[in-house]
């Protein structure tokens, strides 16, 4: 068995429900023949991390160390690793000990998030480690339900909100060829939307603008979850088949009227992340089609501002920590 390098792992913790962290070390598990050692260079910060450390979600239990979004470099490998090796730059996402096994109902269809046994790594150096961590999640929560849906050139794919998952939405579904059409709340962030790659810009609260693209998508993806938009309006701007996807987790109940979805044959479904194969994926076509994130970098001992400042909405549109 070889033995790891790290005596004791140093982290940020929540003790209690709030957005504040403070260092936190703990000692590791004996390194396992599969696992590896890693030195972490870059983290992203999720909105799930905050809905974590602010208790928001059932069966939290503090003190708890967050973040899904990492880039780092191997320093140790187990015995039975064959694929990495010391000195390669590596990413963790979300995906916890999902079995990847073919037999597994989930994990052979690329689900492996959904795996009941559900960290992975994978090797990559096409791009910059600081935008890398954001594509492991907000990219990949974006990019696998257009991989799975068939999105492609000629399709009108509307991307509700222009944020953390929204802004890389509208890159990811310009570089496949579809017609993006960017929904907002914010006219100011008009300009943006348009050099992400949005063909159209829809002011939400303008009802002249609403009313000259319904009945015209061919997808539309939620990745806004505010309380206030109107969910209930989605159905009116889909042409028929259309598909709405929900990527984010708007608060509380909604309700619909199914006849409209009968007569528009309109179907809605939601989007979970995405499996290592395409997580691999959409770093791939990221580094091919020079899609990157918008980010502001923080050294980690400023992760208690970074936080702060997720958690406020003046993001734009992803936080790094670097460490």
């Amino acid at each position: 068995m070889v033995d790891g390098k790290i005596n004791e792992i140093h982290g940020w913790a929540a003790t209690k429900p709030g957005i504040q962290v403070e260092p936190w070390s703990y000692k590791p598990r004996a390194l396992g023949p599969h696992d590896v050692e890693i030195k972490i260079t870059h983290s992203g910060i999720c909105g799930s991390d905050l809905h974590t450390i602010k208790g928001e979600w059932d069966n939290v239990k503090y003190p708890t160390i967050v973040g899904h979004e990492i880039v780092g470099t191997v320093i140790t490998t187990g015995a039975s690793v064959s694929s990495l090796k010391e000195g390669d730059i590596v990413g963790v996402g979300a995906q916890v000990y999902a079995c990847l096994k073919d037999t597994c109902k989930v994990c052979s269809r690329d689900l492996d998030p959904h795996c009941p046994e559900a960290v992975f790594t994978y090797d990559d150096t096409t791009i910059d480690p600081v935008y890398a961590p954001p594509l492991m999640c907000a990219g990949a929560t974006v990019f696998a339900p257009m991989l799975r849906k068939g999105v492609k050139k000629g399709d009108r794919v509307g991307i509700i909100g222009i944020g953390g998952l929204g802004h890389l939405a509208i890159q990811y579904a310009n570089a496949l060829g579809a017609e993006v059409v960017a929904f907002s709340q914010s006219p100011s962030k008009k300009q943006q939307a348009t050099e992400l790659g949005a063909s159209i810009f829809v002011d939400t609260t303008n009802k002249e603008e609403l009313d000259a693209v319904r009945g015209t998508l061919n997808y539309l993806f939620v990745t806004a979850n505010g309380s206030n938009s109107p969910h209930n309006d989605y159905v009116t701007w889909m042409d028929y088949e259309g598909q709405i996807v929900y990527l984010a987790v708007p608060p509380g109940k909604m309700s619909f009227t199914p006849s409209e979805f009968i007569h528009s044959q309109v179907a809605i479904t939601g989007s979970l992340i995405g499996g290592v194969n395409i997580v691999k994926e959409t770093l791939e076509f990221a580094a091919r089609h020079n899609i990157r994130p918008v980010i502001e970098r923080f050294p980690m001992s400023e992760i208690n501002q970074a936080l702060e400042r997720v958690d406020s909405g003046r993001i734009r549109y992803r936080a790094v920590l670097e460490n």
